[in-house]
């Protein structure tokens, strides 16, 4: 990565969480322009209800470690 990509990248992870989603959104629309409209709109709806899950308690969570512990266990 460049060292104005790593500013970049540095400045982006400073702002809110959504101006970050927006931004990420806008790159990866960027990446593959020809997006099937329906689907996109199912994700965001389907992210949006997820977002609400999560910020309601519905969800239980864990940690990014128990993750790569139990994908560790899982390919092993």
């Amino acid at each position: 990565m460049s060292k104005s990509s790593s500013d970049l990248l540095e400045q982006a992870l400073a702002l809110s969480a959504e101006d970050r989603v927006a931004i990420a959104d806008s790159l990866m629309d960027s990446l593959n322009p020809q997006v099937d409209d329906d689907a996109e709109q199912a994700w965001r709806v389907e992210i949006r209800k997820r977002m609400a899950d999560s910020d309601a308690g519905f969800l239980q969570t864990i940690s990014w470690d128990e993750v790569q512990v139990r994908l560790k266990n899982a390919i092993r």
